[in-house]
């Protein structure tokens, strides 16, 4: 449950099914998500203005601080996949939010695909930071 009347970003849990199993994300430091659509619009010959926004899927990203060899072998293993057999495979996201009522709500993202937009930069000391990008067909609440 979330601790103050709005939420913030330790609300929200999220979890990576992909073709062999979970995916350990370690640590996430970010997520976001929007949604994609085609505008369409028509100028009526009265002057009536009228429009739609078609769903187009979702896309988004998750920022990490790497603690483990699982994105890269995930990413490794879609990618070993794509050269085998030609298909790529798709995963899963579900992402839990607290809500200040106490309730949880739960979306899932289906026929996610993935990049690895940042791998990370390997510096002294500093954390390494990667970036996981994602496209998904639908967003539906579970």
């Amino acid at each position: 449950m979330s601790g103050t009347q709005f939420s913030i970003g330790s609300d929200c849990t999220l979890v990576v099914i992909g073709p062999s199993g979970q995916i350990d994300l370690t640590y996430v430091t970010g997520f976001e998500s929007r949604q994609l659509t085609a505008q369409v619009r028509v100028d009526r010959l009265d002057g009536v203005q009228m429009g739609a926004e078609l769903p187009k899927g979702w896309e988004g990203s998750f920022d990490l601080e790497r603690g483990t060899a699982d994105v890269d072998n995930f990413i490794a293993g879609i990618e070993a996949a794509y050269y085998a057999h030609g298909a790529m495979p798709t995963s899963t996201v579900y992402q839990y939010i607290a809500e200040v009522d106490g309730s949880v709500s739960t979306f899932q993202y289906s026929d996610v695909v993935f990049r690895l937009a940042n791998a990370g930069s390997w510096r002294g000391d500093a954390p390494v930071r990667q970036r996981l990008e994602f496209f998904a067909s639908f967003r539906t609440r579970v």
